[in-house]
């Protein structure tokens, strides 16, 4: 179970996206945001992840919401995940585990964010949360039905 709690203000950060280009998320007030944190790319279950989000962006698309995936890997091999699974969302590079820190998703012992997702709205609060252990898969259809309200 994570801290971070409904209706509390969202940690701002900057990372870099798998292009280079630096994302700050208070650059984003006035829009929903969703972070995704999860533990690696091209690990299986975290690419069953991504895949199911990017089969069904429809939904995420609907809601205008500017959808950021992060974990610890590097912008190039996001830029790689990215490339391979076809994936409608930016990817963001969270090297040292400082934002997953900030979010209370960060597993110190194994050295990776586990899986947390995050909706921001336009000043800045969260309006929703769940964090899951690293086995344990999201059902994020739940955060689509959110998202179209």
């Amino acid at each position: 179970m994570t801290n971070i709690q409904v209706g509390q203000e969202a940690p701002d950060f900057t990372l870099v996206d798998e292009t280079g280009e630096e994302v700050t998320l208070a650059s984003y007030r006035g829009e929903t945001v969703v972070l995704i944190f999860y533990p690696f790319d091209f690990s299986p279950p975290c690419t069953a992840e991504m895949c199911t989000i990017r089969d069904d962006f429809s939904g995420w698309g609907a809601s205008e919401a500017k959808v950021f995936g992060i974990s610890r890997d590097s912008k190039f091999c996001h830029a790689a995940f990215k490339e391979a699974q076809n994936l409608p969302i930016s990817l963001l590079a969270d090297t040292k585990g400082e934002v997953a820190k900030k979010y209370d998703v960060w597993n110190e012992t194994a050295g990776f964010a586990e899986r947390g997702t995050f909706v921001i709205d336009g000043e800045g609060k969260v309006t929703y949360t769940v964090h899951n252990p690293a086995p344990e898969i999201r059902d994020h259809s739940v955060i689509e039905e959110y998202l179209r309200g």
